[in-house]
Formats: structure tokens, C-alpha cells, sequence
């Protein structure tokens, strides 16, 4: 399954990220670090020539505006009418209306191929009640893997739902991926670059079930060896090595995949 990540340094494919400016220094490097070629472009005049070109469009509605909102859905037609693969990260969805409201606007105007989130942004965009703080998910309060699945369903996507155990599922299949280490949560971005790395895995790979869930093992594995890296040093410490540890991954690396099939 991690044979993805070969492909991606072999192709270097163009991700086109929509995304909040929290996260786009760290979203661009992390991308160069896995072999891929970042691009931001946010203008609605030009976004549907970039989005035409890529070979994955991101949409994340970190820091959005409607005017944001009209570039991400110009993008994501043209994305559509070119067979380019969409991942939507929700960010904070649940945490205010408007939030709620531009993600499912999204969803209803755009074949979103990958819908990537915590438990409670991809609850609320689904109509479940789950509560947020801020842009971060509250506690479990149900079955997530369930969740997921019901999700899945509803928008007729892969839907990954992250946390300390993900929850990749798609009407192919469901996988659960337990790599990863508590120090991604002190990064800010770290779920952002995971949903662009989504974006390089899906642009080389067309089986989506395989292709998120070979992404979201890979960046486990980085943040496993990053954390070793890092030690007692803090999260400035562990996001250097972490981009460090992403340049390194191979498909021999797929030993340390903790991936169950359910």
C-alpha cells in the first residue's frame, strides 16, 4: 500500500491548496519535504485555470470568507470537469453556523472526492450533533467508525475522520489507521498538511480507499519518528524533524503501518 509514496516523489504531482493563512507556510513545506509541488492560488479570476492544471485540489476552510467560498467552488467545477480529485477539510465546522453552513454549500455544488476532518467538524457538516471548541473536536460521544460510514454514504465520498485512531471509509471499505503520536495535536496546521498529503497521495493513486489510507499511515509513521527525534524537546523541536521525517518515508516503510481492515 505505501508503494503511494514512491509514486509521489516519482510524479512530483501539482497539489493547488485553497487554504487558511494559519497553515500555508507549513502546508507548502511539508509537500516539497513528501516530493510533491505546492501551489496557493486564491483569486476567483485565476483559480479555475489553476485547479484545471493540478493534479489535486484542496479545499480548506480554515480562515474563510465568501469570497474565499466562490473561489473554492469555481475551482472545484473545474476540478470536476477535468476528473481532478477534490479533498475538502471542514475546519471548525460545527463552531459557528456560517462555518457549518459554506461547508455543506460546498458538498451540495462539488463532487468532493475526499472529505477530511476531526470527529466533530465531520459530525456537523453530516447534521449529527457532536461538540467543538474552537476548531478542535470535543470528546467522543459515539461511534466514530459508524460516523464515518454514515457519512461516506451521505455525500457519496471517502471520508476520513482523524483523531487518535483515523477512520478512512468509502462504499469500498473501511480501515482504520493507529499510527501517529500526541505531539501532532501541539502543531498547529499538522491537520491542515494531512488533508494537502491526502491531495499528493489521491492525484497518483485512483483507489481512494488505498490512497488516504496509504497517506494518513505515512504521516503517522513521520510523527512516530519525529517524536523519537524530539524527545523532551517541545513541538518546535518535533515540527522540524517532522518535515525532516516526511522527505525520508518509503515504501519500505510499510512494516510500520498499523492499518486493520474492518
Amino acid at each position: 500500500m505505501l508503494e503511494t509514496i514512491a509514486l509521489v516523489q516519482e510524479s512530483n504531482p501539482l497539489v493547488h491548496n485553497i487554504t487558511n493563512v494559519v497553515v500555508t507556510n507549513f502546508t507548502a513545506n511539508g509537500l516539497l519535504a513528501l516530493g510533491a509541488s505546492p501551489v496557493m492560488a486564491y483569486a476567483p479570476e485565476e483559480v479555475g485555470e489553476m485547479a484545471g492544471i493540478a493534479g489535486a485540489l484542496v479545499l480548506n476552510i480554515g480562515t474563510l470568507t465568501s469570497e474565499v467560498i466562490e473561489a473554492m467552488i469555481i475551482a472545484g467545477k473545474a476540478a470536476n470537469e477535468k476528473g481532478t480529485p477534490v479533498i475538502l477539510d471542514p475546519v471548525g465546522a460545527g463552531a459557528t453556523g456560517f462555518r457549518t453552513e459554506m461547508a455543506q454549500k460546498i458538498l451540495k455544488e462539488v463532487n468532493v472526492t475526499v472529505l477530511r476532518g476531526n470527529v466533530a467538524e465531520i459530525a456537523n457538516v453530516a447534521g449529527e450533533n457532536w461538540t467543538i471548541k474552537g476548531v478542535d473536536a470535543g470528546e467522543a460521544e459515539g461511534d466514530v467508525t459508524e460516523l464515518a460510514k454514515k457519512a461516506a454514504s451521505k455525500f457519496g465520498c471517502t471520508v476520513a475522520i482523524t483523531g487518535k485512531v483515523d477512520v478512512i471509509a468509502s462504499k469500498n471499505g473501511t480501515n482504520l489507521v493507529k499510527n501517529g503520536d500526541p505531539l501532532l495535536t501541539k502543531v498547529t496546521g499538522t491537520g491542515c498538511l494531512l488533508s494537502s498529503v491526502i491531495g499528493a497521495f489521491t492525484a497518483v493513486e485512483n483507489d481512494t480507499l488505498l490512497a488516504v489510507t496509504a497517506a494518513v499511515a505515512s504521516y503517522g509513521i513521520a510523527a512516530e519518528r519525529a517524536a523519537k527525534i524530539a524527545g523532551d524537546k517541545g513541538p518546535g523541536s518535533f515540527q522540524i524533524a517532522f518535515l525532516d521525517e516526511l522527505s525520508k518515508l518509503s515504501p519500505e516503510d510499510e512494516t510500520y503501518a498499523k492499518i486493520e481492515k474492518i
